[in-house]
């Protein structure tokens, strides 16, 4: 390189020996991409005129809404020497890069027309560059094996105009080679990481404070703590990361190796308190830096298997749009399964998308939303901390004019507002530097697609279509006769008649004889307290708190059964009063709220209960088995009310529940989804009851797209809603809209595996939420964690991984106030999510087994209640079974029981339950109390 009487930089290209300078002009429009001239651009060759050439737009257009250049290279340098694995610099104004090994360039990102500023004073290469976090006055640090110098940006710059040599501050010396340099937040230290160690050097009296020794491999990467700037944290090529007390020069936290690859960059977000590092292998791990969190692994992504699996939900959505819509970017999506074979994390970077996501979905704040850029030697992608997916994904090598298709080195920063980023990559096998700016909001948009969530809702917004199934016709209501009233058994059977004297004529009312009813048969029987069911009338309690803490400790244990049973199911009724479970031994259970009293027992099924679920009045008990029945179950007396066998379903019904306010029966059964109406005589007659005058029939079934076996549905039943959710064996999630009668959407490979469970954010008869939180809904896969959904944006909206589920299928439940997520899980705890948050909030111990089912009692607390009254007088209550061997058959205080192979909570401001699936020699339930 030398130097050149214009406003810009002469660069000699190795390879053809000709010299060429680049122009920094003030008339140059900001899309304009200056290169030599060959590529068409801005140049001047020694000894002609310059010339502006306005060639092909720099980057890959897409029509998406006249979106304009996605991508636009600025600038292209060419070094006399390679800048791979060097660490680059980027603010929001300015980016920084070694040029020609020992010179240090600094370029204005915003304001093309200003000279590129050249930095000398080192002797040997540059390897690490770093700004300082304050604006005014703007550092820029450098380092190699001889120096580290600090430079101030804006007397380097006064120096230069005024023809005179800028200089720098030295730091240090010979300290070895630099792999990166990190300011503090206040400026006032640098973090050198040479080698081993980490010295941390006072840009006041450039002394050294201390020297971080630990690691075994050469440190990578450091990131100050911006809420405690006492603390560092540094990654390794050891594999893993280290928490220091830089005041102190201490270690407080050292990790586990964490992966077989070198740790080589490292980012802490500041709003989710989460620290984020990447690897040469192309994975990303994620940690909580939340107090009291101890630094625990909230989850670890594969980078290319997020990639593969975004560009394959990408086409499904080009596919299912119609073809008007069709007009997102699609360069390169045909080319993006084909990636290296590992995707080595060289940079990460913030990334504001503030002003694209929360239009989208406006349940959870968009404040919690964050987002980060990855940069890769094959790419960048912006990575959701939120959900751990993937929001866009850009190749170098599917835009015709990128001028470096493998990086060795990658800095990206968000501009101010979050539209743009620009982006500094050195080429991994040349001497290439080039300045990318990407417009990060359109290109978003464009791998989005167009309508995503099709205005679907929980909520109905139009009314029943006359051919819906579930129009309700005035002719069948008429012919539907009202249940006979139970006459007293002192009173004669046939009507009284006027009496007629006649020959030929009997009198009425005297000829025949009462009938009376002697004895009637139980066959299942319950102590006095509990042979009816009250009214739900008599238990209105107060509102559940919307502002309620989540159960810490337990509140009460109890023993289900004795001997090798699990229990598969929990479900609390609408007024919280009761609790029913399905055992594996073919027998269903219903328990009073507080687990006293003896249980009422329904039998039956041939084979193990696989779901229970109540009717919205609390009258009847819906249950299915794995022999392929479906039983309707009346509480009064636990009685048999209708029983549906094979010779209805195709194949046995797997899942079953209660549709639009008890009207249907909505159940899954193979590939289908079946709506049967049922009618249950109530005749009482001692005699009369036991002749089946209880029916139903199928009025409408819908197979799932491809015919896949549905594994769990879920539908509300509180109040009137036209879409039931469904989750296939092939790992697809479907919305059927019943009012018309179809297949209203489908997420393709929602999960790693199929879907065990759909969990629906229903809220309670004791509480409101808004309208919109109404669409969230849960689902979970063996070893892949929990995810929430949005109805509206068809998007994961967050994902929760905290807890070990890697064999059994562990159950999940929303509290009634939609604020927490409660999860069983397999190392015998129950854990606690806010769905504001990604890690858990709580962990609850108290099983001795995998815990698999968990269920929230939907009723608030109220003070001197018939029904439990000092269990609403002491707060909100968590209740979970598990299986598993006890010496005393009660312990503690309140709670709930059930032992299944699942998890469930209960939360009643109240009551939260979980059960574990596992034969053991008993069965226990616990109930955690939330503290006021």
């Amino acid at each position: 390189m030398v130097p050149s009487a214009g406003a810009g930089l002469a660069i000699t290209d190795p390879s053809t020996d000709r010299l060429w300078e680049v122009l920094f002009c003030p008339f140059a429009s900001r899309g304009t991409t200056v290169r030599s001239s060959e590529q068409g651009v801005l140049s001047r060759k020694r000894g002609r005129e310059p010339r502006l050439e306005m060639g092909d737009p720099q980057g890959n257009l897409c029509t998406d809404a006249g979106v304009g250049d996605l991508v636009t290279e600025k600038c292209l340098v060419a070094s006399k020497g390679p800048a791979r694995r060097v660490q680059l610099a980027c603010s929001g104004q300015y980016c920084a890069f070694p040029l020609d090994g020992n010179a240090l360039c600094v370029w204005n990102t915003d304001d093309p027309s200003y000279q590129p500023l050249t930095l000398r004073g080192h002797h040997e290469p540059i390897t690490a560059v770093a700004f300082g976090n304050a604006v005014s006055p703007l550092l820029v640090c450098s380092a190699s094996r001889d120096y580290v110098i600090m430079w101030t940006l804006d007397e380097c710059r006064q120096k230069a105009l005024q023809g005179l040599t800028p200089r720098g501050v030295v730091m240090g010396t010979l300290l070895g080679k630099v792999l990166c340099l990190r300011l503090s937040p206040d400026d006032r230290a640098v973090a050198v990481c040479a080698g081993k160690k980490i010295f941390m050097l006072d840009t006041e009296s450039q002394s050294t404070r201390a020297e971080l020794e630990g690691h075994r491999g050469a440190v990578t990467a450091a990131e100050f703590c911006l809420w405690q700037t006492h603390l560092i944290i540094s990654v390794s090529e050891d594999r893993s990361f280290k928490v220091w007390d830089h005041h102190m020069g201490s270690l407080i936290y050292n990790s586990s190796v964490l992966t077989a690859s070198p740790l080589l960059s490292l980012l802490i977000d500041a709003e989710s308190r989460q620290l984020v590092t990447g690897c040469a292998n192309g994975q990303l791990w994620i940690f909580s830096l939340v107090e009291g969190h101890h630094y625990r692994c909230v989850t670890r992504v594969d980078l290319k298997k997020k990639s593969e699996s975004f560009f394959r939900r990408v086409e499904s959505r080009l596919c299912s749009l119609p073809e008007e819509g069709q007009r997102v970017c699609t360069d390169g999506l045909e080319k993006g399964e084909e990636v290296e074979a590992s995707l080595p994390v060289l940079g990460l970077g913030p990334c504001d998308l503030s002003l694209v996501l929360p239009a989208e979905c406006g349940c959870l704040p968009s404040e919690n939303t964050t987002c980060l850029w990855i940069g890769s030697s094959a790419g960048l992608f912006i990575f959701n901390l939120a959900n751990f997916e993937l929001e866009a994904v850009l190749h170098y090598k599917d835009f015709r004019s990128s001028s470096i298709q493998v990086a060795g080195s990658c800095a990206v920063m968000s501009k101010v507002g979050g539209e743009k980023a620009v982006c500094l990559l050195t080429s991994l096998c040349g001497c290439k530097i080039a300045l990318l700016e990407i417009y990060a909001a359109a290109l978003v948009r464009s791998q989005r697609g167009h309508n995503a969530g099709r205005d679907l809702s929980v909520l109905p917004r139009a009314h029943v279509l006359s051919t819906s199934p579930l129009y309700f016709r005035p002719a069948e209501e008429n012919r539907t006769q009202p249940a006979p009233q139970r006459q007293s058994a002192m009173r004669s059977t046939i009507k009284d008649q006027p009496l007629v004297f006649h020959s030929k004529v009997r009198s009425s009312g005297y000829a025949s004889t009462p009938h009376i009813t002697l004895f009637s048969p139980k066959t299942n029987t319950r102590s006095s307290g509990d042979r009816s069911l009250p009214r739900r009338d008599c238990h209105r309690g107060k509102e559940y708190p919307l502002e309620s803490s989540p159960p810490t400790k337990v509140h009460k244990q109890r023993v289900i059964a004795h001997g090798p049973v699990a229990v598969s199911c929990v479900q609390y009724s609408g007024d919280g009063r009761w609790l029913a479970c399905g055992l594996a031994n073919h027998l269903s259970l219903v328990f009073r709220a507080d687990l006293t009293g003896t249980p009422a027992v329904f039998s039956g099924h041939d084979g193990a209960v696989s779901t229970v679920c109540w009717s919205h009045d609390g009258r009847w008990l819906l249950s299915t088995s794995r022999d392929g029945t479906l039983r309707l179950w009346s509480l009064r007396g636990a009685e048999l009310a209708l029983c549906v066998g094979k010779d209805v379903f195709s194949k046995p019904a797997r899942s079953a529940q209660f549709y639009y306010i008890d009207t249907f029966i909505l159940l899954s059964s193979g590939p289908e989804l079946q709506l049967l109406k049922y009618h249950v005589a109530t005749c009482r007659d001692g005699i009369q009851r036991y002749k089946q005058k209880s029916r139903c029939k199928g009025v409408f079934r819908l197979p799932t797209t491809g015919m896949t076996e549905i594994t769990s549905l879920s539908a509300v039943n509180d109040f009137y809603s036209y879409l039931v959710l469904t989750a296939g064996r092939n790992r697809t999630l479907e919305v059927f809209d019943l009012n018309a009668g179809c297949s209203a959407a489908t997420i393709i490979e929602a999960h790693s595996r199929p879907v065990h469970q759909i969990c629906q954010n229903k809220g309670s008869s004791f509480m409101t939420q808004q309208h919109q939180f109404y669409n969230l809904f849960a689902t979970t896969a063996t070893g892949d964690g929990i995810k929430l959904w949005d109805l509206r944006t068809l998007r994961c909206e967050r994902c929760f991984e905290g807890h070990p589920n890697h064999g059994y299928p562990c159950g999940i439940a929303f509290s009634p106030c939609g604020r927490y997520v409660a999860s069983g899980a397999e190392d015998r705890h129950v854990y606690m999510y806010d769905v504001g948050s990604s890690t858990f909030s709580h962990r609850l111990a108290g099983h001795t087994d995998t815990v698999t089912g968990v269920a929230f009692s939907p009723s608030a607390p109220q003070p001197g209640s018939c029904a439990r009254p000092r269990v609403m007088e002491v707060g909100t209550h968590l209740l979970s079974p598990c299986s598993a061997a006890l010496e005393a058959p009660w312990t503690l205080g309140h709670g709930l029981a059930s032992g299944d192979t699942g998890c469930r909570r209960h939360r009643c401001d109240g009551l939260v339950m979980s059960s574990t699936t596992e034969p053991r020699p008993s069965t226990e339930a616990l109930t955690w109390l939330i503290p006021r």
